[in-house]
């Protein structure tokens, strides 16, 4: 990040002095059950898919409710650091309102920068057993959106059309932040705040890196997704009124501006992604409640891969039943769901290297030039498969994969008339293949595969050795580790075809010619 970046950088949740006509604090209804698993992918309309991001920073607007870039000094930082150290921490707050006695206590992790406090994280008060409930938080201390704007028919109407829960859930905490300590969320905003987009690898999403930073995913597709998904906020961003204009129940208390002229789009952007950082998504709720903010939730939890403790909906309350044993003082984790590395890294900026859920996408396509490419479609799917079809490949599963892609793309080397008769009356996915057209497949595939490795500007070797470094930018050392973990299974990849080619049973032969052979990408 240059020092002009620097310097213009501020955290979202940074309470400015200005104070504001106060909102009513309203009740939330009981929730079902919850878990930080099935997060959905984010895109524009909510009907579709979306997950949620990590903690972030947010670069200060001219608006009156975050510090001016002008006024942005690491002196200015500190004298917020210091106010918020001094301010009711969270959990004693959530006590005072509702929170029943409960088995954990915020602990601080020192911060990579010194100019700020260290991040609070959910530890165990006491030694714990598999089973034991570690807190249970009243329904009174979690946001829904139901709670938000005050109406179910309201949030699922404005949810299945334009807007997803994330960007009302956005719009509110925004709106809600500049009540300043009038706001009953004012401790739980300001926790967020002190995170500075620092998660547990003390990295924000990718969605706010600089377009410098984003070059240390170069080879990976996640830097497409990235571009992608900004352009998605940037949709909601644009039918932020509608909100406003729909809900005017909710939003008739707040004395500002509409949301487009109150905050620019690059506020909406970091409240946005600081948001999905914290949401957990219900299960077997309605619309108006499927995504939830609960305090001791993430981001002071921490998330891991091979963990099945789940924040849970009960009476009342949302409550965490640990699923290991801890002695006092250690981090409390919870699942982060069935998420690959690079949605890890989009959603909640780490990466986690034993994630055996982490996987990549191979996609295949009949080449629609093909004289018999109509009936190439027919055949594939009357055995389950699209022109353009995905295949994913899971770590620890690659053999299992490269052998599935082989019927379809033995599928699109069918070149004779006669030979697509056969396939056409024959019975299952296999076709007839000759030797020379099985070693045509396999050598397309490892050329593949060679030319994705060599896609990126490091090798594994060199990626090992950057990462062994004390001083690396913690966005790049997370970047090489999504990295390293999307090359070795490519290897592994082009290992198993390579395999497959020397178990051939001759390979003087030249590998058939195939005009259209499937398009790999």
């Amino acid at each position: 990040m240059d020092i002009t970046t620097l310097q213009l950088t501020k955290c979202l949740f940074n309470f400015t002095s200005t104070h504001h006509h106060h909102q009513q604090h309203h009740p939330v209804s009981v929730l079902s059950r919850v878990s930080s698993s099935n997060l959905r992918d984010y895109e524009p309309n909510a009907r579709r898919s979306l997950r949620f991001g990590t903690r972030n920073m947010c670069l200060a607007s001219n608006s009156d409710t975050f510090v001016s870039a002008k006024s942005y000094s690491p002196t200015v930082a500190s004298k917020k650091d210091t106010e918020l150290e001094d301010e009711e921490d969270l959990k004693s707050w959530m006590h005072k309102n509702g929170l029943p006695p409960c088995k954990v206590v915020l602990k601080d992790r020192k911060a990579y920068d010194s100019r700020h406090l260290p991040i609070h994280y959910v530890a165990a008060s006491e030694d714990l057993q598999a089973g034991d409930v570690a807190f249970s938080v009243p329904n009174s201390l979690v946001v829904t959106l139901e709670r938000v704007l005050g109406n179910e028919t309201i949030a699922e109407l404005l949810t299945t059309n334009k807007l997803s829960e994330l960007a009302c859930l956005a719009l509110y905490l925004m709106y809600e932040k500049k009540q300043g300590k009038e706001s009953f969320w004012y401790p739980y905003i300001r926790e967020l705040d002190r995170q500075r987009g620092r998660g547990q690898l003390a990295v924000e999403s990718p969605l706010l890196w600089t377009e410098s930073e984003l070059n240390y995913l170069t080879g990976s597709p996640i830097k497409a997704e990235v571009i992608e998904r900004a352009e998605g906020i940037r949709k909601e961003y644009n039918e932020l009124d509608t909100v406003w204009f729909m809900a005017g129940s909710l939003f008739q208390q707040y004395p500002f501006d509409i949301p487009t002229e109150a905050f620019s789009f690059e506020i909406f952007k970091q409240a946005f992604v600081a948001v999905q950082s914290c949401v957990v998504h219900l299960q077997n709720v309605s619309l108006a409640r499927r995504f939830a903010l609960v305090p001791l939730g993430p981001p002071l939890l921490t998330y891991r891969s091979n963990c099945k403790a789940m924040l849970t909906a009960v009476d009342g309350a949302v409550q965490l039943v640990v699923d290991r044993p801890y002695l006092a003082g250690q981090s409390i984790v919870v699942w982060c769901g069935p998420q690959p590395n690079s949605k890890l890294l989009i959603n909640y900026g780490f990466v986690d290297e034993d994630n055996s859920y982490d996987r990549l996408t191979v996609e295949a396509a009949l080449d629609t030039e093909d004289p018999q490419y109509q009936d190439k479609r027919l055949v594939a799917q009357r055995n389950g498969r699209l022109t353009i079809q995905t295949f994913q490949v899971k770590v620890g599963k690659e053999r299992e994969t490269i052998i599935d892609m082989l019927p379809y793309m033995r599928l699109g080397y069918v070149s004779d008339p006669l030979e697509m008769e056969s396939v056409i009356s024959s019975q299952g996915p296999v076709c007839p293949v000759s030797p020379c057209m099985e070693y045509a497949v396999l050598n397309q595939l490892a050329t593949y595969f060679k030319e994705r490795l060599a896609g990126y500007p490091t090798t594994l070797s060199e990626d090992d050795a950057l990462l062994a470094e004390c001083d690396i930018d913690p966005k790049k050392r997370v970047a090489t580790q999504l990295l390293k973990c999307e090359k070795k299974i490519l290897s592994k990849c082009l290992e198993v075809t390579i395999d497959l080619i020397n178990q051939l049973p001759d390979l003087s032969l030249t590998p058939c010619p195939a005009p259209y052979a499937p398009i790999l990408r």
